[in-house]
This record gives structure tokens, C-alpha cells and sequence, in this order.
């Protein structure tokens, strides 16, 4: 009995202990999936985020503050540049180049300023001499008889046609009133000056795009051989297109002297101050737009020309000015604060053009150097035996500055302004001419031993003794015909031909050895080459690569277009 009572007392404990375990099994999944629940509430990213719990207890401690804790990363966080060394280099160099731009560039304003006085004291000194004395061999021909097949050289032939212009001119120019023409520009409004002066600017380009190709023309067929075919109008009517040219621009700048000489004299100098932002609207219309090296090289040389004449505008203004007050020296310095002022707004504006230019561009200061190489290649090519063009023709193609109409104005308002009577006034206008032909003289010289220095530098001193290629592209030819004459190699290296000598005379093709007068080659713009990059430019038959020697910086010329692009 006793035994059956703890039997069964053990059966019941057995049932409890394995319904305490069955329990124990449920309470322990249900904590099992109160956990998984918790932890599908955590999101699984990067760390940022912890458990709900965690976040109360957060939430409850004020030193825990999510914008405290935001605010003292701010505070403390940091980085590293030398993880991007490249960049921030790169940007070190661009501040560099821009403060390189200022020197650099006025070294090359200064050097294409005096090449520009070279050529403008020519007109002047050598010139009238040069005439005379072709004239003399033409009228001691007779008695000397024919020591040659030609009774002038080309050379000569050019020089009276220069000087017979520049009289014909003279005397023309007498018939046009400065004083009328001054108080009939004064009698207008402000806004009115200030878009006429804006259309003279273009009208100045255009004249001068088209006036040396004029001159040109007139120089070719006055000098082309006899025994060519002749294919063109005669030499008097393309004389009288060169006069009327020269006599209409000399106008132009008169006009345009005039309005710079009114606004000098307005008594508020609004019209002054007008016509100086006109050039700080130039640097909108030039920074933002895509520049190549031989834009750049385009714009300098305009920017060379512009600033020259601007100094000479300003020349005519002061005496023309002091004429009117009996040269009296105390009204100059009167007129010394506003010269300053356009002088310096001028410079100001060209330097912050091109050192954005080359920002944007990311052209080196460098480029300058070379430019001025090639300016300085030109005028040691001209002393050459076998140059085939005067030196001032080489300048004006290269940098749109024509002396004839500029010098016409400066000796028209001389002439009228300084009144010659007695002998004591012969003598001083005898001296006068003899320290101009002196400052010629120097000018050239210390020109001349910069050129050669500065070729030397370049590494183009083998350029100067190169032999003329077979074939050389002709201003006549079309751009296909010009591309057609790279793609065909003249039996020479290709590199070669494509960095001929400017101071190489031109051949004509099977028809006659006589030498030519001006052809495209005089505008070429010749740095140092890379070889390499002329090979591909040579061998690759795509048409973009036949346009890519703009990259080289070849045949660019003043008189291609009116702008600052090439297309």
C-alpha cells in the first residue's frame, strides 16, 4: 500500500517536473521571439543606430544631445590635402601663371611696341631718302644707261609708290577741315559720341584687315615679272584704290582723334569715363571664350597695335590741345591726369584679359616668350639677302598696323599746329629730322640685337638657313588646296615644309624661276616645332587633323579675319 501511495507520489512529481520544462520551454521562446522582434527593430546600416532601449536611455542623459554631438564633430573634425596633391597643385601653378602673366606680357607689349616705333620712324626718316634716291637712278638712268635687266628693283619700285601715296594723300588731306569737323563731333550728344567712337573701333579694323592687302596687290603687279602672264586690272587703277584706301582711313583716325579730343576737353568728363569702360566691356566679350595659342598670339598682336596707336592718338590730342592755349606748358600738366588715366585703364584692362585667357585656357606664362620669338624672327629674317619683303610690310601683316595712314594724320596735324618762319625754324626742323633718323638708327640696332638673342633662345637660328621647299602654299589657294599641298609630301621630310623659313623666296611651279614678291609664307608664325607632333599632323589624312596645325601655331596672320577667332 505503502509502496503503491510513493509510486504514485513519483508519477505526479515526474508529470510536474515535465510540465515545470515544458513551461520553462515556452517562456523561453517567447523571450526568444521578443528578442528577435527587438533586434528586426534595429536597422542594419553603417553603426549610426542602436537599440531602443539604448536610445531612451540617450534621450535622458542632457550631455547626449544629437545637436551637441553634431556641433563638436564640426568642431574637431579634419581632412587631409595631400590626399589630392595633383589638384591642389595644380591650383598653386594657375595662381602662379597669373601673377607670371602681368611681366611676361609687358615684356612683349614693350618689344612689339618699339617693332611698331621701328616701322612708324621709317615712314619718316628712311623712307623720303630711300625715295630719292631711287629717283635719282631713274633720272640718271640715261646717262648711266642699263646696268640690268630692270630699270628699278622691286624693292625701289615699292618705295615711290609708298612715297607718291603719302604726297597724293598730303595734298588731299589739306582740303579737309579739322576745326569744323572738331565743333561739328562737340555739337553732339554724349551717347551719340560714344557709339561713334565704338563704330570707328570697327570701321579701324576692318580698313586695316583690308588696306594691306590693297598695298599689296599694288606692290605684286607694279613688280610681277614680264614674262608671266598677267592677270589683273593694271598698276594705275590699283594705284588709285591704294590712295583713296590710305586718304579714307586717315580720315577714320582723324575722326576718331577728334572724339578722343572732345571728350578730353568735356568739363565733366562723363564722355572720357564713357569711352574707358568701352575697354573694360572688351574683357566680357574675350574671357569666356575658348582661346588656342595662336588666338591668343592673334589678340596680342592686336592688343600690340591698339595700344601704339592709342599713344599716337594721344600725341595728336596734346598738340592740338596746346596749339589752342599758345604752348602754354602749364595747360600739359592739365592734360597729364587724363593721358595717365587712359594709359593706365589701358594696361589694367589687357592684363587682367590675358590672365584670365590663360586661366581658362590653361595656357602657360611661357607662350609669351615664344611669341616674341617669332616677332623677333621676322625682323632678323627681313636683313637677309634673300628676303623677299620690307620688314614694315612684315609687321603690318602680322600685327594689322599700317604706318602710311597713321603718319599722314601725325604729319597733317604737325604741319597745320607748328607754323615754319625763317631760317632759325629751318634749322631747328633740319635737327629735328637728323634725331629722328638717330633714334631710328639706335631703335633698329638695339631691336636687332634682341631679335637675335632672343632666336637664339628659341632654337631657331637653323630656320634662318633653311632652302625654300619645292612648294610653297600660296593666300591664293583655298583652305582645300591648302590642306591638299600638307597631305602631298614635296619630296622633302614633312616636318621640314611645315617649318619653312619665312626668309625663303618663294617659287612658282614649272613656269619660271623669276623670284615672287609676297606670298602667304611672310605670315607664317614660327616657334620651336615638335617633331613628333608635325609627323602625326603630316601622316594622319582627317580633315581635322590637316586643321590641327593651328596648334603649332603656323600661318597666322593679322589679315585672315576681323575678330580674335580662326576658323
Amino acid at each position: 500500500m505503502a509502496d503503491s501511495v510513493t509510486a504514485g507520489l513519483g508519477d505526479e512529481n515526474e508529470t510536474e517536473n515535465e510540465d515545470n520544462e515544458k513551461e520553462k520551454r515556452l517562456f523561453s521562446g517567447v523571450k526568444k521571439t521578443e528578442k528577435q522582434a527587438a533586434a528586426s527593430d534595429v536597422t542594419e546600416t553603417l553603426g549610426f543606430y542602436e537599440r531602443k532601449a539604448k536610445c531612451k536611455e540617450r534621450k535622458s542623459n542632457v550631455s547626449d544631445l544629437s545637436l551637441v554631438r553634431f556641433i563638436s564633430a564640426e568642431l574637431t573634425r579634419g581632412y587631409f590635402l595631400e590626399h589630392n596633391e595633383a589638384k591642389y597643385t595644380e591650383r598653386r601653378e594657375r595662381v602662379y601663371t597669373c601673377l607670371r602673366i602681368p611681366k611676361e606680357l609687358e615684356k612683349l607689349m614693350i618689344f612689339g611696341f618699339f617693332l611698331c616705333l621701328d616701322v612708324f620712324l621709317y615712314v619718316f626718316t628712311l623712307l623720303p631718302l630711300r625715295v630719292l634716291l631711287a629717283l635719282i637712278r631713274l633720272l640718271t638712268l640715261p646717262c648711266c644707261g642699263l646696268g640690268g635687266s630692270r630699270i628699278l628693283q622691286p624693292a625701289q619700285v615699292c618705295d615711290v609708290l609708298k612715297g607718291f601715296i603719302m604726297v597724293l594723300c598730303y595734298f588731299m588731306m589739306h582740303y579737309v577741315d579739322y576745326s569744323m569737323m572738331y565743333h561739328l563731333i562737340r555739337g553732339q550728344s554724349v551717347i551719340k559720341l560714344y557709339i561713334i567712337y565704338n563704330m570707328l573701333e570697327v570701321a579701324d579694323r576692318l580698313f586695316s584687315s583690308f588696306g594691306q592687302d590693297i598695298l599689296d596687290a599694288l606692290y605684286w603687279t607694279a613688280t610681277e615679272p614680264k614674262e608671266r602672264k598677267r592677270a589683273h586690272i593694271g598698276v594705275i587703277p590699283h594705284f588709285f584704290m591704294a590712295v583713296l584706301y590710305v586718304f579714307l582711313h586717315a580720315i577714320l583716325i582723324m575722326v576718331q582723334a577728334t572724339t578722343l579730343n572732345v571728350a578730353f576737353n568735356s568739363h565733366n568728363k562723363s564722355l572720357l569715363t564713357i569711352m574707358m569702360s568701352n575697354n573694360f566691356v572688351e574683357i566680357k566679350g574675350s574671357v569666356f571664350k575658348k582661346f588656342e595659342k595662336n588666338n591668343l598670339f592673334q589678340m596680342s598682336n592686336s592688343d600690340i597695335k591698339e595700344r601704339f596707336t592709342n599713344y599716337t592718338l594721344l600725341l595728336i590730342v596734346c598738340l592740338r590741345n596746346m596749339e589752342q592755349f599758345s604752348w602754354n606748358p602749364d595747360h600739359l600738366w592739365v592734360l597729364f591726369p587724363d593721358v595717365c588715366m587712359v594709359i593706365a585703364s589701358e594696361i589694367a584692362v589687357d592684363v587682367v584679359k590675358h590672365a584670365f585667357i590663360t586661366k581658362f585656357n590653361d595656357i602657360t606664362a611661357d607662350v609669351y616668350s615664344e611669341y616674341r620669338a617669332s616677332l623677333a624672327f621676322d625682323l632678323v629674317s627681313s636683313r637677309q639677302k634673300n628676303a623677299y619683303t620690307d620688314y614694315s610690310d612684315s609687321v603690318s601683316r602680322r600685327m594689322g598696323f599700317i604706318p602710311l595712314p597713321l603718319a599722314l594724320l601725325l604729319i597733317r596735324v604737325v604741319t597745320s599746329s607748328v607754323k615754319i618762319q625763317g631760317s632759325l625754324s629751318i634749322v631747328c626742323v633740319v635737327l629735328f629730322y637728323l634725331g629722328m633718323i638717330t633714334l631710328k638708327v639706335l631703335n633698329s640696332i638695339v631691336l636687332l640685337g634682341k631679335s637675335c638673342m632672343y632666336v637664339k633662345e628659341a632654337n631657331m637660328e637653323e630656320k634662318l638657313f633653311q632652302n625654300p621647299p619645292s612648294a610653297a602654299p600660296s593666300r591664293v589657294s583655298s583652305r582645300a588646296n591648302r590642306t591638299k599641298h600638307t597631305r602631298e609630301p614635296p619630296g622633302e621630310p614633312a616636318e621640314e615644309g611645315m617649318s619653312a623659313s619665312v626668309t625663303t623666296q618663294p617659287t612658282q611651279r614649272d613656269e619660271c624661276p623669276a623670284p615672287q614678291l609676297p606670298t602667304s609664307e611672310s605670315d607664317q608664325f614660327l616657334t620651336t616645332p615638335d617633331e613628333s607632333e608635325d609627323k602625326s599632323l603630316i601622316q594622319d589624312d582627317t580633315e581635322l587633323k590637316h586643321r590641327a596645325p593651328k596648334k603649332d601655331l603656323l600661318e597666322i596672320d593679322r589679315f585672315t579675319i576681323c575678330g580674335n577667332r580662326i576658323d
